[in-house]
């Protein structure tokens, strides 16, 4: 992904010696940099009667691309010289940031020293938040670093809510099994939180198989081969089938950049190809990068996209399968993509129902701390259900309806932080994301930033 813009600009009052202020400006910018921003800067502001330091700073940030803006106060200034800069940056997210003084030697026994930037920062933020700025007031606290992680997480959500705004989801089919929590009003979800989604025919693809390369096609056959663990070997076709419309959909991500992309799975590929498209998702997080959930699952998507730019993860769909007194046991009936696979990925070859073969991931997940995310809508307003646990190993399990003998599906057990009865009052679809970690923060900045709720 690209780097985070951030303007940049340092505040102090004109009274204040202008090199203490220059120093602590610049302790920060560097500290930030280091994390990898690029900033968008200019020299400190002051409330020079004359205004030509905010006149100065206007025009060095004037025209300059930035997903958001940083209003570093150094110590004390009257807030007209703020609101001047911030209301030109209006629509964009600030973040207010107040830095902190130093303890001093020059003194018997020591004293700290002050520029009163809390004083400047407590002036300013309720006038920014009755202006109706979309900002997060993060002050330093006396003793403590500058907080980089707060400030480069909203940073972080501000990007996101840069790249949202335009990206492409495709979807091949609509509405599989007919199913409602998967669906998704197309003008609202553009003007709230940003993606177009596209939709395309699964005829396209079948066109576009019959004129593939079959050289392409054995080629990329014999590097899944070597780079799968199969339990069994396939059937004559089995992989083929999966490289074939791999390739389809591919052309069709590359022709119109797609960055996230669902399929009619059960009503669609199953149905009326005959095989289950698991291995298609596979390789489309391989070859591709993208992230992909089945069955037309919009909300899914768009939570997978959310997922990608805020923290550089794939974001993989699960679904649920039992509830524990304390969590839940997650899995899916097709595939993980790789990037969360705890070893080796192990494909079986195998049937469900009266569906024909296809690939099933068989293989293990990786464990540990994660937090699971899904948005919602009811009508045009727009909601972000967001828990953490723990995922561990699950104990033995299988599906009733697997030929056999019947796999165990990719699963975690997740022991949740919070009280499994307030997650169950409150699930919103049989599809959550999971990302490792804790990206709780994250994701609230980015819903504070788009005017989403919080559940």
């Amino acid at each position: 992904m690209r780097p985070i813009r951030a303007g940049f600009v340092g505040f102090g009052e004109i009274n204040t010696p202008r090199e203490i202020i220059e120093r602590k400006v610049s302790q920060a910018q560097q500290a930030l940099e280091a994390e990898g921003l690029e900033l968008v800067t200019t020299a400190p502001v002051s409330d020079d009667p004359a205004g030509s330091d905010v006149a100065r700073a206007l025009n060095d940030l004037a025209g300059k691309d930035f997903d958001l803006l940083i209003l570093c106060l150094a110590g004390w200034i009257p807030s007209h010289a703020v609101i001047a800069i911030a209301d030109a940056s209006r629509h964009k997210p600030m973040i207010l940031l107040g830095l902190t003084g130093w303890e001093s030697a020059d003194a018997p026994g020591g004293r700290f020293v002050t520029t009163a930037d809390q004083a400047g920062t407590t002036a300013l933020r309720k006038p920014m938040q009755d202006l109706g700025y979309t900002f997060k007031y993060i002050p330093t606290f006396r003793g403590e670093e500058l907080p980089v992680e707060r400030i480069v997480n909203y940073a972080r959500a501000a990007r996101t809510a840069t790249m949202l705004r335009g990206a492409r989801v495709g979807t091949m089919g609509s509405r599989d099994m007919r199913l409602y929590g998967t669906q998704y009003d197309g003008v609202s979800l553009r003007a709230k939180i940003g993606p177009e989604v596209e939709p395309f025919e699964m005829l396209e693809m079948v066109q576009a198989i019959e004129s593939l390369d079959e050289a392409r096609v054995e080629a990329l056959s014999a590097q899944v081969r070597e780079r799968w663990e199969f339990t069994k070997e396939p059937q004559p076709g089995t992989i083929e089938n999966t490289v074939r419309l791999y390739l389809a959909v591919h052309q069709k991500v590359r022709e119109r950049g797609f960055e996230a992309i669902t399929l009619i799975d059960v009503d669609g590929v199953k149905k009326l190809l005959g095989f289950a498209p698991a291995g298609v998702f596979m390789l489309l997080h391989e070859q591709d990068g993208i992230p992909t959930v089945p069955e037309n699952d919009i909300p899914g998507a768009v939570t997978q996209l959310i997922v990608r730019y805020l923290t550089g993860q794939i974001g993989a769909y699960m679904e649920f399968y039992e509830f524990h007194r304390d969590g839940m046991l997650m899995g899916v009936p097709d595939y993980v993509p790789t990037e969360v696979v705890d070893g080796p990925v192990r494909v079986m070859p195998t049937a469900f129902g009266e569906f024909g073969e296809g690939l099933l991931n068989v293989s293990a997940v990786r464990t540990g701390p994660v937090t699971l995310a899904r948005l919602t809508h009811t009508g045009d307003r727009y909601m972000m259900h967001i828990v953490t646990g723990e995922a561990k190993t699950p104990r033995a399990w299988e599906e009733a309806g697997w030929t056999p003998p019947a796999p165990q599906l990719p699963s975690l057990e997740i022991v949740l932080d919070s009280p499994v009865e307030e997650f169950i009052a409150q699930v919103l679809s049989q599809h959550y994301i999971i990302s490792y970690g804790d990206n709780t923060e994250a994701l609230r900045d980015l819903c504070a930033i788009l005017g989403v709720g919080v559940m």
